[in-house]
């Protein structure tokens, strides 16, 4: 799409760019719209889970009542806030939350967890032996569907431009095989086909958008 001038970054980068106003919609963690003085949610597609998402978790050598210290990914707003919520919810935990920098996953040894998430998660996930799916632990604890992220605009976006946008990105979901077929093989930590065909959920429904409403009133 030529009217796009397309900028590439992790999540929170692009949560903190849509913040300011560098740019002008993104696809970024769902908990930042209470940042934003106006949300615009027009696109019928998000990243979303309706069961383990696989790349969005807490990582850790001892299971979870033993769990004291939980660093926190600086990659995701929504993953971290996600994770509070669930400790103090759903597993009935009370930890010391570390802010992460880069190089944190090393330290997580002994008591110490963290959130690690996206193609880091994949990868470290033959490295610890126990694994908490923050997108399963969501849905089993409140019975909804989970949003990570979706395209929030910052201002009205041209629905013209809205319908070329997301029949676009319906052209890219169509051809997921050969995106997964572009990776090479020595790269692929994780069953690649699944990842994004089974964990991942793009449909931006009222299911989603349910539990998205509920993780909201959550924060």
């Amino acid at each position: 799409m030529a009217e796009i001038d397309l900028v590439k970054a992790y999540p929170a980068k692009i949560a903190q760019d849509l913040i300011e106003g560098n740019i002008d919609m993104g696809l970024v963690p769902v908990a930042i719209m209470p940042f934003l003085k106006e949300a615009h949610l027009d696109s019928k597609y998000c990243i979303g889970a309706e069961g383990d998402v696989a790349s969005v978790c807490i990582f850790s050598e001892v299971p979870m009542e033993q769990i004291q210290k939980v660093y926190l990914d600086y990659q995701s707003r929504t993953s971290v806030q996600l994770a509070r919520i669930l400790l103090k919810q759903y597993w009935k935990k009370e930890v010391e939350f570390i802010k992460a920098e880069e190089g944190y996953i090393q330290n997580i040894k002994g008591n110490t967890a963290g959130i690690i998430i996206g193609d880091r998660a994949l990868g470290a996930r033959s490295n610890f032996p126990f694994i908490y799916d923050l997108a399963g632990a969501w849905i089993d604890h409140t019975g909804h569907q989970f949003v990570f992220a979706t395209w929030i605009a910052n201002k009205s976006i041209p629905p013209a431009f809205m319908e070329a946008f997301d029949k676009a990105t319906s052209y890219g979901l169509s051809h997921l095989q050969e995106v997964i077929e572009s990776i090479p093989a020595s790269e692929q930590v994780y069953d690649l086909n699944k990842y994004y065909t089974q964990n991942i959920s793009y449909q931006f429904t009222a299911e989603k958008k349910a539990g998205m409403k509920l993780f909201l009133e959550s924060l």
